[in-house]
């Protein structure tokens, strides 16, 4: 019998080895911002999620950067589809995992388009390191408090094997509310999305490469043992 797996983040995802039950957590709302910002040219355009990207995109005909910065594989290969040339990403994907690959010289300007509630991480160190880093905040995310909810009785009625969480925001979205017990198939994508797991005092598995694909490898292969 197939696992049955709540997945929370805002895409649909597809693995015919596993019966996926779709509750997206949060929800995106775009945000106004100054577009003078867009006036400036800059060294750096860095986009951190498909999410920056697919709100962002636009505005990139009126942005004059030189190159393009991106954290994740998947952020990469939907910046190409839109025909945008890609210059660095890192292996790691995660702001640490940029910031320990990404080589910069003091004064780079920087744009930074993403949620607001996007960890600081990324902008504080590169202005520690003498960069000029303008974040954009470009939209944020809102609980689907009926989702949420879903979740919860699926949880309560032994009906799910596992629940996988893509960012900190659908993290605190549902512990914020609910405290399953007796359940601890928790898995994230990200160290933070994990770490924002383990803060609400639950257990949390991970996957050695952040993608969904690796997520249900993981749950697969913990099933088996």
């Amino acid at each position: 019998m197939k696992p049955v797996i709540v997945m929370t983040q805002t895409k649909p995802y597809v693995d015919e080895r596993v019966e996926i039950q779709h509750l997206p957590f949060v929800e995106i709302q775009t945000l106004s911002f100054d577009t003078r910002l867009l006036d400036t040219h800059y060294d750096w355009l860095i986009l951190t999620s498909q999410n920056a990207v697919r709100y962002f995109l636009p505005y990139m005909k009126q942005l004059n950067y030189r190159h393009l910065a991106v954290i994740g594989q998947k952020t990469k290969a939907f910046c190409e589809s839109n025909q945008l040339d890609v210059h660095f990403y890192p292996s790691d994907y995660s702001q640490e995992g940029f910031l320990k690959e990404f080589s910069v010289d003091s004064e780079l300007q920087i744009l930074l388009p993403s949620s607001k509630l996007a960890r600081p991480l990324l902008q504080q160190t590169l202005e520690m390191r003498g960069c000029q880093v303008h974040k954009i905040d470009l939209y944020q995310p809102h609980p689907v408090q009926q989702n949420i909810d879903e979740a919860y009785n699926r949880i309560q009625k032994n009906a799910v094997d596992a629940v996988t969480f893509a960012s900190a925001s659908a993290v605190n979205a549902f512990f914020q509310q609910y405290q399953p017990r007796h359940f601890d198939q928790y898995f994230a994508i990200g160290k933070q999305t994990a770490n924002a797991i383990k803060n609400y005092g639950n257990n949390c598995y991970t996957a050695q490469i952040q993608t969904l694909e690796s997520i249900v490898d993981k749950i697969i292969e913990m099933r088996v043992l």
